[in-house]
This record gives C-alpha cells, structure tokens and sequence, in this order.
C-alpha cells in the first residue's frame, strides 16, 4: 500500500475495472481523515444507474457523498479543510460533462489545478487512463482522449503522489 498522507493531493489512474476507485477508497479511510465522496457522474441510462449503485453499496454509510459533476473546483475550494480527505471519482467523467457541456476545458483544467493548490487537507483524484489503447475513430473521441491526457499530465504535475492500478495492483509512479 502506498504511503499514508494526511494532506496533499494524489492521483489513482487505471482502467477500466483495474481497482482504481477501490484502492482510492482504502487510501481515503486508511488516512484517518473525514471521508468526503464527491461524485461527477451523471446518471443518463441504467447500465450507469447500476454502476453508481454499485459504488455506493461499497462505501456503504461511512462516508459522505456529494454529487458534483461540473463545478469541481469551487466544491474543491469550499470543501477542502484540515482533517478531511476529498475523494473524487472520477476526473474523466468531469471531462465527458465539461466537453457535454461545451466549457472552455482549459479554462476548467487551469481552475482545478488552482483550487489543487489551494486545499488543506487531502484530495484523492479517480481518473481513467484512456490513452493506451488505439486511435479512437471520431473526433469526439479523440478529443476526450486528448483532453484527459492533457489534465492527467497537469494534475500529476502538482501531485504528492501518482499511482497506476492495473489488475487491482499498485505501482507508484510518484511520491
């Protein structure tokens, strides 16, 4: 298991299925700090419905939760203190509702990386790794990939830590 922190910010990459937000989760309760779930999903059919439901069986009730799938860095800003620990799943998902909502995305990405940098306690950040696979066939698609490969590389930048889970195993890329 990684190094316990208290405060900062890590990153949890992986794909589909690699155990990811479950390694998160375990990082955010071994801290000893206040869980807060902050969740960017948006439910738009029921195969995402089962998804979600899923996540919150799993957390059960020891943890607080809070939806928030376009306004991440001003609940950063409000939400982050001392004694708490932010986990939000996931960065990819906040991509997919910014490029939905046609946002300025590097406006977006620049203004979390602010808020990153200005949070007391600790922030544990969900994000799939989308990058590794072949050439997407659409722009949208290639976009996305773009885009989150882009704030992959801007929020391990300022990251205490940076991990890779493939296969519900570890490997620390920094920290």
């Amino acid at each position: 298991m990684a190094r316990l922190l208290t405060s900062g910010t890590v990153l949890v990459l992986g794909g589909a299925r690699s155990g990811k937000s479950a390694f998160a989760e375990k990082l955010v309760l071994e801290s000893g700090l206040q869980p807060l779930y902050v969740a960017t999903a948006q439910v738009w059919d029921d195969e995402m419905r089962t998804r979600v439901e899923a996540h919150r069986k799993r957390r059960q009730t020891q943890w607080q939760t809070m939806e928030e799938p376009l306004e991440l860095p001003k609940l950063l800003k409000r939400e982050a203190r001392q004694g708490r620990a932010i986990l939000v799943d996931c960065l990819t998902l906040w991509v997919t509702n910014l490029m939905l909502a046609e946002a300025n995305i590097s406006d977006r990405f620049a203004s979390l990386c602010a808020a990153l940098h200005g949070c007391e306690g600790l922030v544990v950040l969900v994000s799939n790794e989308v990058g590794q696979g072949i050439v997407p066939d659409n722009k949208m698609a290639r976009d996305f990939r773009d885009h989150a490969g882009r704030l992959h590389q801007d929020v391990a930048a300022l990251a205490d830590q940076v991990h890779f889970i493939a296969a519900g195993l570890p490997l620390t890329l920094k920290g």
